[in-house]
């Protein structure tokens, strides 16, 4: 009966060693990689070509100013500055305010949640939030 207590605990102790070794997980299936393509509309691509058009000036200046300052030492021609085509408009998406149930013409603030007297002005107009002092005037939209 010692003989096999004895040679049962080694045993015991082997299984429960065994169970706490942690599984490995399955290898994960190597799927191609799809080729990095960059979405870009029709305004980034514009935005890209004004920098590069403002870097290439840029570069044609300093040309300019050098070849100026080596020509003729005592008297360089400055060169005007042409002044900064603005094709691209810049546009701010405001919020829109949302409407207080119950209360035509009311609508909350969505800086402050704050009820806003909006009657009489047409839907989707551009308005100032009123309780922002005017340095630091909010606008939303009414919906």
């Amino acid at each position: 009966m010692k003989f096999k207590f004895l040679f049962s605990l080694p045993l015991l102790g082997c299984l429960a060693f065994a169970s706490c070794y942690p599984i490995p997980d399955k290898p994960k299936e190597l799927r191609p990689r799809k080729k990095d393509v960059t979405v870009t509309s029709q305004d980034q691509q514009k935005i890209q070509e004004q920098r590069d058009l403002m870097k290439e000036n840029e570069a044609k200046e300093k040309e300019a100013a050098d070849i100026a300052i080596e020509g003729n030492l005592d008297t360089p021609t400055p060169t005007p500055p042409s002044p900064p085509k603005k094709t691209v408009e810049e546009r701010v998406d405001y919020a829109f305010a949302n409407p207080v149930p119950g209360k035509e013409g009311f609508v909350f603030s969505p800086y402050n949640n704050k009820e806003v007297d909006v009657r009489d002005i047409p839907s989707g107009t551009l308005v100032a939030d009123p309780t922002y002092p005017a340095t630091e005037k909010k606008y939303f939209r009414v919906p």
